[in-house]
């Protein structure tokens, strides 16, 4: 699964926004790949042992199993602050934000919003990434650096049409 996921993410980010030679950037994108597969793969493992050891002692599951055998799997698995890592979590933190969002309309501790929220919040997270990169660029992601520096400054870089299709940085001059 994690190849299947990270490959193809590697293999256009690479493209798009690494420099060096064919060989290197191949060699990049099946290092990715394989720290992903490998780190989902010992997740999985640490998390799914954790789970049947905890209900194993305690003769029954329980739903803070699944918490405490993911917290400790996190930690082990996922507690190196590496460019990998970094993006699984932000990729996870998401989709929580919106769960327990969800959640908490369905148990009744907010009240159901009359229309749909999705709009203000896409309206509030690009306000506030866009101001992030205009005013404080190094403390964004590396990867989402590169790719709003492409999107909203060399974007102001015209040379032909290949700047759309490959990439608008020339090395040579033309």
């Amino acid at each position: 699964y994690g190849a299947k996921i990270r490959a193809p993410h590697a293999l256009v980010m690479t493209f798009l926004f690494k420099s060096g030679s064919l060989r290197e950037k191949l060699k990049s994108i099946a290092q990715a790949t394989y720290a992903h597969s490998r780190n989902l793969a010992y997740f999985v493992f640490t998390y799914k042992g954790l789970l049947a050891a905890q209900s194993r002692l305690q003769g029954k599951k329980i739903p803070f199993h699944s918490f405490l055998a993911a917290c400790i799997g996190g930690w082990l698995v996922f507690g190196d602050n590496n460019p990998i890592n970094s993006q699984i979590i932000m990729y996870l933190l998401s989709r929580i934000l919106f769960g327990l969002s969800r959640l908490a309309v369905e148990k009744g501790y907010i009240p159901q919003p009359k229309q749909d929220p999705f709009p203000l919040v896409a309206a509030l997270v690009w306000g506030t990434v866009l101001w992030l990169f205009e005013y404080h660029k190094e403390t964004l992601q590396p990867s989402l650096q590169s790719s709003m520096t492409y999107l909203y400054e060399d974007s102001e870089v015209w040379h032909d049409l290949s700047d759309f299709l490959i990439y608008n940085k020339r090395t040579d001059s033309k």
